[in-house]
């Protein structure tokens, strides 16, 4: 028997062995693969967020211009002195090893902390390059040790401001003598420049700092961000069109070394661009004679193209020097402003009886309601008139006019005769009247900050207000614009402006068009005869005996060659300041112009009246107006 060794093909174990092998295979290969292929993009953009560094840097804004393309508000270069601190890296170090040395040879023991030897050093370098420019300039600054170690931890690739807005004089002495591969230099950037001061100072606006701007176009939102500070429109048009003016940032991306520097020469950039302009409809002679007309009074002007609605003026004073705020204002300038009341906006936001200019709305109230006609007389005035058994004294021309028609009534502002009508045509119809012309809303003018205060009073909104009734005085008051009636300037401006065209409503635009459409509203309603004796008495009252006369009458305030339509009004407030008041359009022929001005008194119950405080104020717009427009053409509004 012999013994034979035999070999199966097929091994059982080795198979599974085999199973296993190529599992352990694949679980490497797949390894592998997630290694290079995905967790490798995980890796680079790791890397990409440790060493790579996103600055931003605002655009300039827009330019604002007035109708004559005049700069209202531009850009001026600003420079500093600054320190490029990556460029000091190797000083920085050399100079914390001799502070260790000196306070090691001093004594040991009183060796600060680390943190506070690298501070030191920092400290140290930077004053070194200060004191160079304090040389040149004469200066004594000193660095800001806690502001410099801020920086260093928070904006370490942004350039150290040394010295903020550098006078001309200064910038001139350091670009002669900083030579231009030292670490230190001049930088510069933009700022707010209103050549003009406090011209329009509450309708430009101001701007204010913002620390957020964001350049979208830009990649590397995901990166590390520095940002150098934009402005934001904080008031005025500044604001209201703030995202128009506002330029578009640009942005550099940096690689930066272990220790936070930046590595030139730049990945990516991006140029700023600035903001897109804006042209007003503001022309800067007439806001120049408005205000300087103002003077040191407390009051508001604003003048309007009747056709249009455009500002053409828009003055509030006490008012502030814009140039303040650029590049920032200072709080013992913002205590003054806040001090002296400048802060308010009086054209849009001082609201107060409109006296006897509301007259002109009684009247056209009345006339509509038939209470009234021009060729009757409906009241003899003595001088006094018991309504609801309390004596009202006419106190325009100290009363006794006697037996007036409409135009006259109007003209010299006859309180008895206005006390009537508002009686014979109801409160209710006449505040029906105000709202047709819009007297109950805001002006809706292109402002922020424009309250919602307007008030037109009558018998249901005092009992809704105030919980008690309406008396036959509410209505007579209500009749010349006293008791609960609050309008403010640019609301009187738009009224004025709506009677010229013979309609209701203007709304005041502060953007100029040089082809824009002539506004039109409802019409106002009155009979060719009603409106006659209308602008008669608004005529009338610019001329003697009227209560504006002084218009007319004084060389130094007659508009040569110009019939003007006005009305004068005092708003009487018991224990509070008078309130002078002259609501005006002209040439009255052609309407073209729209004057309100409004004048707070110095002292409470003074007399204080718009026919001697306003009417000046207006005359000086309209002069200047009427000289830069010698010509009008035929009327098309006036008598329609």
């Amino acid at each position: 028997m012999s013994i034979v060794e035999t070999h199966k093909n097929y091994q059982p174990r080795l198979v599974a062995f085999y199973f296993i092998f190529g599992a352990l295979l694949a679980i490497l290969a797949g390894g592998l693969t997630y290694r290079q292929l995905i967790q490798n993009r995980i890796f680079n953009t790791r890397e990409k967020l440790q060493i790579q560094r996103r600055i931003l840097v605002p655009g300039p804004r827009g330019n604002i211009y007035d109708r004559e393309g005049r700069l209202l508000v531009g850009n001026r270069a600003r420079f500093s002195v600054v320190l490029y601190l990556a460029e000091l890296r190797n000083e920085f170090w050399t100079e914390y090893k001799r502070v260790v040395h000196n306070y090691d040879a001093l004594d040991p023991s009183i060796r600060p902390k680390n943190s506070d030897l690298v501070s030191i050093a920092h400290v140290s370098v930077a004053q070194r390059y200060l004191d160079k420019v304090n040389q040149i300039l004469h200066r004594s600054d000193r660095v800001d040790p806690v502001a410099l170690e801020r920086h260093f931890q928070r904006q370490l690739l942004l350039p150290y401001v040394l010295i903020d807005d550098l006078a001309p004089d200064e910038y001139a002495r350091l670009l002669e003598q900083i030579p231009v591969t030292s670490p230190l230099q001049v930088y510069s950037s933009s700022t707010r420049f209103y050549p003009h001061g406090s011209l329009a100072a509450h309708t430009l606006g101001y701007v204010g700092v913002d620390p957020d701007i964001d350049a979208e176009d830009l990649p590397g939102a995901d990166l590390t961000t520095f940002k150098m500070k934009g402005t934001v429109g904080r008031d005025g048009l500044e604001k209201e069109f703030d995202s128009r003016l506002q330029g578009e940032p640009g942005g550099t991306i940096f690689r930066v070394d272990p220790a936070g520097y930046r590595i030139n020469p730049p990945l990516e950039q991006k140029l700023p661009v600035q903001g897109k302009d804006l042209v007003t409809s503001l022309d800067i002679d007439l806001q120049e004679a408005a205000e300087r007309e103002l003077g040191d009074q407390t009051g508001a002007a604003v003048a309007l193209d009747v056709r249009t609605g455009e500002v053409l003026a828009l003055a509030s004073k006490p008012d502030y020097n814009l140039s303040d705020f650029s590049p920032h204002l200072s709080q013992a300038t913002a205590a003054d402003i806040e001090q002296r009341g400048a802060w308010l906006n009086r054209a849009i936001a001082a609201y107060h009886p409109p006296g006897s200019t509301f007259k002109i709305l009684t009247t056209i109230a009345a006339l509509r309601s038939g209470a009234i006609t021009p060729d009757a007389i409906i009241a003899d005035c003595e001088g006094s008139m018991m309504i609801g058994g309390r004596l009202f004294s006419c106190e325009n021309g100290r009363g006794h006019h006697g037996e007036l028609l409409l135009p006259q009534a109007i003209a010299v502002s006859c309180d008895i005769y206005f006390w009537t009508a508002a009686l014979r045509t109801g409160a209710d119809t006449i505040a029906a009247e105000a709202h047709r012309f819009h007297l109950d809303q805001r002006s809706g003018i292109e402002l922020p900050h424009e309250p919602d205060r307007a008030t037109v009073p009558s018998p249901g909104w005092k009992e809704r207000t105030q919980g008690v009734r309406w008396f036959p005085g509410d209505t007579a008051n209500m009749g010349i614009g006293q008791g609960y009636v609050l309008e403010n300037p640019i609301n009187m401006a738009c009224f004025a402006a709506s009677v010229a065209r013979n309609e209701t409503v203007t709304v005041p635009k502060l953007l100029h068009d040089p082809n824009a459409p002539t506004q039109h509203s409802e019409s106002i309603g009155l009979t060719p005869s009603q409106r006659a004796a209308l602008l008669e008495g608004m005529e009338g009252c610019t001329t003697p005996p009227g209560t504006a006369r002084i218009l007319t009458t004084l060389d130094e305030l007659r508009v040569p060659g110009v019939n003007i339509a006005g009305k004068t009004g005092t708003a009487q407030v018991p224990g509070n300041k008078n309130v002078a008041w002259f609501i005006c359009f002209a040439p009255l022929e052609n309407p073209r112009i729209a004057v309100a001005v409004m004048i707070e008194g110095e002292v409470a119950g003074e007399e204080f009246g718009g026919g001697r405080h306003a009417v000046p104020v207006a005359s000086a717009i309209l002069k200047e107006y009427f000289k830069k427009h010698p010509n009008t053409p035929q009327s098309q509004f006036a008598m329609r």
